[in-house]
């Protein structure tokens, strides 16, 4: 089962909260998250495995203030340590930079680039806060496979699609230089004696090839 809450930002946009009800839930968000999505643990002790996941055009920087302490404090509420305790220190980091080793306990993560790892302290818990996700909470049994699956179809379907475009844009650009270049070389061979002295200005190549015919 996998837990989601949503909460909304200054301007009112809603984000995306959700954590696995145990370790087994854990893992396997470990292995089936997206690449916009931020992970928070409570930092040396046990908790649930929080996930965020941002909308498109934000980074794990500039995450709103107001969101990123509603998921500290969800993660310290569900630490049965860190829920006592004052002056918790919550990690995150891209999920792209968990790291999974042979030998690690169900739910256990190491760090690709342990410099990716971001800290943010909560000096104890807010039960408004608390309280307010906890009435968005949704308990749900989501196909994570194929949810991950589908993700990744789309993801090469939009490469695909990127490759094309910038395809025919070089050629566009291409056809366009060698447009210009036909201009110049029309332009060097219609001087002034071999255009009988003309001065009549060209504003296309095209113009300039009417001319000729």
């Amino acid at each position: 089962m996998v837990y989601y809450f949503t909460t909304k930002d200054p301007q009112g946009t809603e984000w995306f909260i959700y954590m696995g009800k145990h370790k087994e839930e854990n893992e396997d968000l470990i292995k089936y998250g997206f690449p916009e999505d931020v992970w928070f643990h409570v930092d040396k002790l046990s908790s649930a495995h929080v996930y965020l996941r941002l909308p498109n055009g934000i980074t794990i920087e500039n995450i709103p203030e107001n969101v990123l302490e509603d998921c500290c404090q969800l993660v310290k509420a569900n630490s049965i340590e860190g829920n006592k305790e004052n002056n918790v220190t919550i990690v995150y980091t891209p999920w792209a930079n968990l790291k999974k080793t042979n030998g690690m306990e169900v739910g256990q993560v190491a760090f690709h680039q342990p410099k990716e790892v971001k800290k943010y302290k909560i000096e104890k818990r807010k039960n408004e806060i608390v309280n307010r996700l906890n009435k968005t909470k949704d308990e749900k049994f989501p196909d994570l496979p194929g949810m991950k699956a589908m993700r990744e179809k789309e993801d090469r379907e939009k490469a695909k699609k990127g490759a094309q475009d910038q395809r025919e844009k070089e050629k566009m650009e291409k056809e366009e230089k060698e447009k210009e270049k036909e201009l110049k070389s029309y332009a060097s061979i219609m001087t002034v004696e071999n255009m009988g002295k003309t001065n009549k200005e060209y504003s296309s190549w095209q113009e300039m090839e009417d001319d000729f015919m």
